[in-house]
């Protein structure tokens, strides 16, 4: 099972672009994800979404792989389909996990919900394969790409700036500066000219 702050588990696994290693993927960010099963309508309506998105992802170095249950020829249709009925190209691979080995791996069946097929994951997975964010969407509600998009940028933002980020937090907004860890640290952050509401709590610009 994946956890965060540790190395995202392996795969190696058959997908609409040939065969793939998450290992392939070191140096850029990943976001893998699951969805239960081709030709189904929220399925479609979040591949398309997904799409969308992809050309800002890329801005951030972002890799998009999808994964479902179904083997390759089930996806590649169901590609083809898309393009001719929705004029919307998937142009990322997608994971086909006939045997359940990197559904099961992630954690992406859940019997309250199915025993054959995978819930809407997001795994999120940073340029040096360690996993940093995970969400978890029941079968029947598709997710929100805004949300994916703002996570990944505050991920990033974070690792850069060595930052936290508040509540619903945009690119522009302040950022959060990291709390002192002892006493005189206290004194010294309430002198250091940030936005504090108090000594735990300070802002900054970036």
């Amino acid at each position: 099972m994946p956890v965060i702050g540790k190395p995202a588990p392996e795969f190696d696994a058959l997908t609409t672009h040939g065969p793939l290693k998450l290992s392939d993927l070191k140096g850029k960010w990943v976001i893998l994800f699951s969805h239960p099963a081709d030709f189904t309508p929220v399925c479609t309506t979040e591949f398309i979404a997904f799409v969308e998105i992809s050309d800002e992802l890329a801005k951030l170095n972002t890799q998009l792989v999808g994964l479902s249950i179904d083997s390759v020829h089930s996806h590649l249709a169901w590609v083809r389909n898309v393009k001719e009925k929705m004029g919307v190209d998937i142009h990322f691979p997608i994971i086909a996990d006939l045997d359940m080995k990197v559904a099961r791996s992630y954690g992406m069946i859940h019997p309250g919900q199915s025993n054959t097929s995978t819930i809407r994951t997001v795994f999120f997975i940073d340029d040096k394969g360690i996993m940093r964010a995970m969400l978890y969407y029941p079968m029947s509600n598709g997710r929100s790409m805004p949300e994916i998009l703002r996570l990944t940028k505050a991920l990033q933002t974070s690792d850069k700036h060595k930052i936290a980020t508040p509540a619903n937090w945009e690119p522009g907004d302040k950022v959060i500066v990291p709390a002192p860890q002892t006493p005189e640290g206290i004194e010294k952050r309430l002198k250091e000219g940030y936005e504090c509401k108090d000594w735990y709590l300070c802002f900054k610009d970036l």
